[in-house]
C-alpha cells in the first residue's frame, strides 16, 4: 500500500500592511496630522488633491479670462503653495520619510498642469472666443 502525504504549499508570509480601502484613505486625508503607515498612500493622496486643483482652477481660469504666462505662473504657484501647506501644516509630514521636499511637489504635478491646461483651453475657447 502506498501511503500519500498532503503536499505542502509554499506560502510566503509577508508582515506588510493591509491595503486600506478608498473610504479610509479618504478619512485619513482629511484628518489633521493621520498616521500613513504605507508611503504610497500619501504620496496618492497628494496626487489626486492636485487632480483636482487643477481642474478647478482650469475652469476658473477659463470662465475669468485669464491669458498666457500670467495664468500659468498663477496655476503653479497656487498649486505648489495649496500642496506645501499641506503637507507642511495640516499633515505634517517629515518630508525626508517620502524622498524629499522635491519628490513631494513633484508628485502629480505635470498631469494637474495638463488636466488644467485642456480644461482653461476648452472653457476659454468656449466663452470668450466669437465663432
Amino acid at each position: 500500500m502506498s501511503t500519500t502525504t498532503p503536499r505542502k504549499r509554499n506560502v510566503e508570509k509577508t508582515n506588510d500592511p493591509p491595503t486600506p480601502t478608498i473610504s479610509e484613505t479618504f478619512a485619513k486625508a482629511f484628518t489633521a496630522e493621520a498616521k500613513w503607515d504605507d508611503k504610497d498612500e500619501f504620496l496618492d493622496v497628494v496626487y489626486w488633491m492636485r487632480q483636482i486643483i487643477g481642474i478647478i482652477l482650469g475652469i476658473v481660469w477659463g470662465v475669468v479670462p485669464f491669458k498666457g504666462i500670467v495664468g500659468i505662473g498663477l496655476f503653479l504657484a497656487i498649486n505648489v503653495f495649496i500642496t506645501y501647506l499641506y503637507f507642511t501644516s495640516f499633515q505634517k509630514v517629515d518630508e525626508e520619510e517620502y524622498g524629499g521636499l522635491s519628490e513631494i511637489l513633484k508628485e502629480g504635478l505635470m498631469t494637474s498642469f495638463s488636466s488644467f491646461l485642456v480644461l482653461w483651453i476648452l472653457f476659454y475657447s468656449s466663452l470668450h472666443t466669437d465663432t
